[in-house]
């Protein structure tokens, strides 16, 4: 477990320089870069904790900071961990320059309670945010017991997952994947290689690239491992849904965001209008289509206390 985890790790120290630019709201439309996902996120983020009146907040990989930037701004008492040294400084660096205490910040897997177990000192907290990190753990029903057991009863978590399902919608490899590991699972090898086949003469089966180095415009080395070289699930929202429910959590709820109007690989074609689309598309609420149209879901739920 140790080496999956020191390569998540070298991941993010590698992604740390340039991470808060995925928060930037001026680069919504800048085609040159990639797509502020996390700025949406980040809305669903703090509208539902303000709803909800949260006032004490723990991230579990708080990355460089941001999302609890912006949640102390709102009223909240915020501290997390990260498994990441380096997003760990870029966090500290960040409460410093909004007048924050950097002590709230700390190095922590959430695999792994000894290390993490002094955010507790003073107690369970009203509510627990997670952004990318059910895709790198080993053990979800282990991972999951812990946050909950770090929240009051009655508090919420806000944990993000990478969308299975969306698999469905991309028409390339992982379309692939889905079918033949997902939805034939238990159909015979041979009528399975009959799919492969007729899926290879259909599908993008070249894309996306895998990105097993990434550039690192900041570092004279050059890259830094890239995300697909580390533990990177994909979590199907129907199962997720079961999982919280079976864990004792309450008012499971999906969050959706990350929204594509086409098959991403229809981008090439007018990045323009794909990106325009997708930003409209972000404020939809019909819901259902998150199912499809969606890379990544957030799960908002409620710790039930007869399950403590």
């Amino acid at each position: 477990m140790k080496k999956t985890n020191d390569s998540v790790a070298s991941h993010y120290d590698g992604a740390a320089e340039n991470y808060h630019l995925q928060y930037e709201r001026k680069f919504l439309a800048d085609t040159s870069r990639s797509y502020p996902a996390n700025y949406f996120r980040m809305h669903l983020l703090i509208n539902s904790f303000v709803k909800n009146g949260l006032k004490n907040v723990v991230e579990i990989g708080v990355g460089e900071g941001t999302p609890l930037v912006q949640l102390a701004k709102a009223g909240m008492n915020v501290s997390g961990v990260d498994i990441s040294q380096s997003m760990v400084e870029k966090a500290k660096n960040n409460f410093k320059n909004n007048g924050l205490d950097e002590n709230l910040i700390s190095w922590g897997d959430i695999q792994d309670p000894m290390t993490y177990n002094h955010l507790l000192q003073a107690g369970k907290y009203d509510g627990l945010l997670a952004m990318g990190v059910m895709p790198h753990v080993h053990n979800d029903e282990f991972v999951l017991t812990n946050m909950k057991n770090m929240v009051k009863p009655g508090g919420k978590v806000f944990i993000e997952f990478r969308n299975k399902l969306f698999s469905l919608f991309t028409f390339n490899r992982y379309t692939k994947e889905f079918i033949l590991d997902d939805l034939l699972s238990g159909v015979s090898t041979e009528l399975k290689r009959l799919v492969e086949a007729d899926l290879d003469k259909r599908l993008e089966i070249n894309k996306p690239k895998p990105r097993l180095t990434e550039f690192n415009p900041g570092s004279n080395e050059g890259g830094y491992v890239g995300y697909d070289a580390i533990l990177s699930k994909f979590h199907n929202p129907f199962e997720v849904q079961e999982l919280f429910k079976k864990l004792g959590f309450s008012d499971v709820n999906f969050l959706w965001y990350h929204y594509h109007p086409a098959m991403p690989f229809i981008s090439e074609k007018s990045e323009e209008l794909f990106r325009n689309e997708a930003l409209r598309l972000e404020h939809d609420v019909s819901g259902w289509r998150g199912f499809f149209l969606c890379s990544a879901f957030v799960i908002e739920a409620t710790v039930n206390e007869q399950f403590l």
